[in-house]
């Protein structure tokens, strides 16, 4: 019993480091500036004000950078749901020479470090002439390997059997991918749906080295913009912890939702199994 105690404090203690930075990056969020910076570590804002937030709403082109956070996120999740599906099912299923290859390039890609690519990314959107665009914020990342890695492992533990069912039954390729093999890799769309939302939402490289105008920054780059001193003099804890804020809750929310949905459906395919 005070061995299980034990374990559970320690659980507790680590749960609480790890839940302290953002205890006091909602606390600053709520602070003056002159009390965010001379009690930046109190977990408790004197006075409370959310004056921050009207600034961050108000005086910056933060809704702007929503804004536009929300179109690439959206169509980037979209785009890599159905195309690295499409891409994993065919390598999972379809013979067709140079399959292997394929596959040995993609793995290979997963582990290139993707900074080393920023250079060549630059360089290829700017000889497409897209660049500074939206679509420069948004076709490059439509597609990525991690995610055709993971549909592909999905669809290679559906049995061949069922498809072959549908296949006796008049379903072609298009037709059981669709209406009976997709269905039963969902807890994977779940996880891709997860990765992609919340790669997108959070990327700044790729902004970095695809758009220069202000009109096009995203939450990230544009955050960036504010901690790099844009707003001015002082240390504006509180403008720059909130708008860091606001933009952490839409990934957290996203990732509650879908989590239910992932234990769910895991947990019903290890029953089934």
């Amino acid at each position: 019993m005070r061995r299980k105690a034990a374990g559970y404090a320690v659980l507790v203690l680590f749960a609480l480091i790890f839940l302290y930075p953002f205890v006091i990056q909602i606390a600053n969020s709520f602070k003056t500036e002159a009390d965010a910076a001379a009690h930046p570590l109190s977990p408790i804002p004197h006075p409370f004000t959310a004056a921050s937030f009207k600034k961050i709403l108000h005086g910056t082109d933060f809704p702007l950078w929503l804004a536009n956070s929300v179109l690439m996120t959206v169509l980037v999740t979209l785009g890599r749901v159905f195309f690295d599906s499409l891409a994993g099912y065919a390598l999972a299923r379809l013979r067709f020479r140079g399959r292997d290859t394929v596959s040995a390039t993609i793995l290979a890609m997963m582990a290139v470090p993707g900074v080393v690519l920023l250079i060549p990314k630059f360089l290829v959107l700017n000889q497409l002439g897209i660049y500074n665009s939206y679509t420069a914020l948004i076709l490059p990342l439509l597609v990525d390997a991690t995610g055709i890695f993971i549909m592909k492992q999905a669809f290679a533990a559906v049995p061949i059997d069922v498809e072959e069912a549908a296949h006796v039954d008049g379903a072609g390729i298009v037709r059981t991918y669709w209406s009976v093999v997709l269905p039963m890799v969902r807890p994977a769309l779940i996880t891709l749906t997860i990765l992609s939302f919340q790669g997108s939402w959070n990327d700044f490289t790729h902004s970095l080295i695809a758009v220069q105008n202000p009109d096009l920054y995203t939450l990230p780059r544009g955050l960036a913009d504010l901690v790099t001193g844009s707003l001015g003099s002082g240390t504006q804890y509180p403008l720059k912890l909130g708008a860091s804020l606001l933009t952490i809750i839409p990934v957290a929310v996203i990732f509650l939702v879908f989590q239910r949905y992932f234990v769910r459906d895991a947990n019903e395919g290890a029953a089934k199994g």
